[in-house]
């Protein structure tokens, strides 16, 4: 049984959320549809028929990586997600990394979902003659403004938005792909099951933008208090939504490229590819109807990467990260609504700059893609190596656990290792450019954020010990259920 938690902790609208309200926030985080409908394309370049496979092995990591983060979200629950659960497993300087590297992941992935939004609507408006800068830059002001009012509004609408906004394109796609294999003959492909022309490089590239695909899975646990149930209901979500993604990305991911064979056209430099297989299939309408769906995922995901940073944001504030403002909850909406504005603001900067230095839209949207992955990647390590240390701490830990945990750090540094590269390796080849320099981005943001904590830490002595004593208060809330 779950305590009775005094609502006024946070401040934030208390017990609101169904188990589909959850899981709507997981799949949100995720915004599956995005991917065969826009994003596969860059996955192919880098992992060419071994894509699949790259959607495979994260596909099985990750369920590994939500073994590990559902021991502390079984057993505690919290605005702050997984940056509770690792300052409560490995300390508070772990937890900042954590919460920094998470604040990171989340703003880069809004970002980019916000530069795909534009990138959709674009090309939708250039098949009248429309063509234009300003018409870019309008559109990447009114999706982050909408995003920004609904999730400043309330969680509520947040979720159910996000969820009917899903289920209604995963299915769209699914009926396309149906009739693409169709029109194959259900053929086997034996150059992708074969893995012709892959060596392990192209695979461990292809993960690193497979992770950012799956990223924000975990940020169901980020709607702690506003869930109902949550001990029980944010771990199936993690769960559910990872394997019901993993099972669409590949099938998608293999009929697509299927698809592409014989067409003349190259996946790889193709930003709506399912839009081009309906037209080439005589499914135009269907085909819009996609790239409306897809339009819509990427809106969800907009929201799906917002309301989690901004909670992020909220409760390291409470923690003195950050100022008290944005620790604050609207009074009426009982939502985050000055860190929601603050990361709203952030998410739409950066794509407003790149598009004004004539970046294309598609290329912005796989470069801050990828830099978001490593926030993930580093993240999802620091969880699996607090998992055992956690249960270690409270008596339950298992060899099993152990076991768990190794296996999910095998399957996050490989993707690593393949965006660094190795110098004359034929295996795990440097990176072209701009992708050779993503890590040292990221590495560079990780060890100046780093530092400023400790610079804080060394100027207000107590300030680790207040934070550990705060997420020792949360997770006392709460009593587990083994």
């Amino acid at each position: 049984m779950q305590k009775t938690i005094d609502k006024s902790v946070h401040g934030l609208k208390y017990n609101c959320l169904s188990f589909p309200e959850i899981i709507a926030q997981s799949f949100a985080g995720i915004a599956p549809t995005t991917v065969p409908a826009a994003v596969l394309g860059s996955i192919f370049a880098l992992s060419g028929n071994g894509t699949w496979l790259s959607f495979l092995l994260g596909l099985v990591g990750l369920l590994f990586v939500s073994t590990c983060i559902n021991q502390f979200a079984s057993r505690s629950a919290s605005p702050g997600s997984l940056y509770s659960y690792i300052c409560n497993g490995l300390g508070s300087t772990a937890g900042v990394i954590c919460g920094w590297s998470m604040i990171f992941a989340y703003l880069l992935t809004g970002m980019s979902v916000l530069c795909g939004i534009s990138n959709l609507l674009s090309n939708y408006f250039g098949l009248f003659g429309y063509h234009s800068l300003g018409l870019n830059v309008l559109i990447l002001v009114l999706g982050s403004v909408l995003c920004w009012y609904i999730a400043y509004r309330d969680i509520q609408l947040s979720t159910v938005a996000m969820l009917w906004t899903e289920i209604t394109s995963i299915v769209l796609i699914l009926v396309l792909c149906a009739i693409i294999w169709f029109h194959k003959g259900f053929a086997l492909d034996i150059s992708q099951l074969s893995l012709k022309g892959v060596n392990a490089g192209n695979i461990a590239s292809g993960l690193v933008l497979v992770m950012f695909a799956f990223s924000g899975f975990e940020s169901a646990t980020s709607l702690g208090d506003e869930a109902q149930n949550p001990l029980k209901t944010i771990p199936k979500a993690l769960t559910y939504s990872t394997l019901i993604s993993g099972a669409f990305f590949l099938i998608t991911a293999y009929i697509v490229i299927l698809g592409f064979q014989e067409t003349g056209a190259d996946l790889a430099k193709t930003d709506a590819p399912l839009a081009f297989l309906a037209n080439r299939e005589g499914l135009g309408i269907l085909g819009q109807a996609v790239s409306l769906g897809a339009f819509l995922s990427f809106f969800a995901g907009l929201l799906g990467t917002i309301n989690p940073a901004a909670r992020i944001v909220f409760t390291m504030s409470q923690y003195g990260l950050f100022p008290a403002s944005l620790g604050s909850a609207h009074c009426a909406n009982r939502t985050p609504h000055n860190a929601v504005t603050l990361c709203s603001i952030l998410v739409f900067i950066v794509p407003l700059t790149m598009t004004v230095n004539k970046i294309k839209l598609f290329e912005s949207m796989g470069y801050l893609g990828t830099i978001a992955s490593f926030g993930f990647l580093t993240v999802y390590i620091l969880i699996a190596l607090a998992s055992p240390v956690y249960l270690s701490k409270i008596g339950k830990l298992r060899p099993k656990h152990i076991l768990f945990s190794s296996i999910a750090i095998m399957f996050m540094l490989f993707p690593v290792l393949g965006s660094i590269g190795i110098q004359g390796s034929s295996w795990f080849p440097v990176p072209d450019y701009p992708n050779n320099l993503f890590p040292y981005i990221f590495l560079a943001y990780l060890v100046i954020t780093t530092l400023w904590f400790v610079i804080q830490r060394s100027r207000f002595p107590d300030l680790a010990e207040k934070m550990l004593v705060q997420v020792e208060k949360i997770h006392q809330q709460f009593k587990p259920y083994d």
